[in-house]
Parts: C-alpha cells; sequence; structure tokens
C-alpha cells in the first residue's frame, strides 16, 4: 500500500495510505486512511489544481451530496470497504 506525505497550511506533516483512487465529474479522487490494516479513520480527498506548482494539492471533500456518491464508488471499487 503506497505511503504519501502531505504537507498542511500550517507547514506541519501527516502521512496516508492511499487504499484507492477514482475520476469522477473530471475530478481526481483519492481515498486515503491513517493506517495500513483494519479500522481506521478515512478521508477522500479531491484533487485541486495547482497553477504554481508541480506537486498536487488536495482538500478534504465535505458536501454530504459529494461525499455520499463517491462513497459508493469506493465501496464498489474496494470490496471489503464500508462507510458508516
Amino acid at each position: 500500500m503506497e505511503k504519501i506525505k502531505f504537507t498542511l497550511d500550517t507547514q506541519e506533516s501527516v502521512e496516508f495510505y492511499v487504499l484507492e483512487q477514482t475520476k469522477l465529474g473530471g475530478n481526481q479522487y483519492i481515498l486515503v486512511t491513517d493506517i495500513p490494516e483494519g479500522d481506521g479513520e478515512a478521508l477522500i480527498l479531491k484533487e485541486i489544481p495547482a497553477r504554481e506548482s508541480k506537486e498536487s494539492v488536495y482538500e478534504i471533500v465535505e458536501d454530504d451530496t459529494e461525499l455520499s456518491a463517491l462513497a459508493a464508488v469506493f465501496e464498489n471499487l474496494l470490496e471489503d470497504v464500508e462507510f458508516s
């Protein structure tokens, strides 16, 4: 499982494990978790185009409609994942 480091606005770093990625409505999304196995905290992140940087910029998906649609997609992609 790929582990990637994110730098927050506060310049603090946090690492997540990438479970899956998908593209929906022209947007790229990744499903990440804080632990490699078991019942960890999961986030769905949306890639935001960054004009001035070669690195990808992601934000947490918070819109309930968008989040529900993406949760269904990721549940279908990963048979052993269920969002609650």
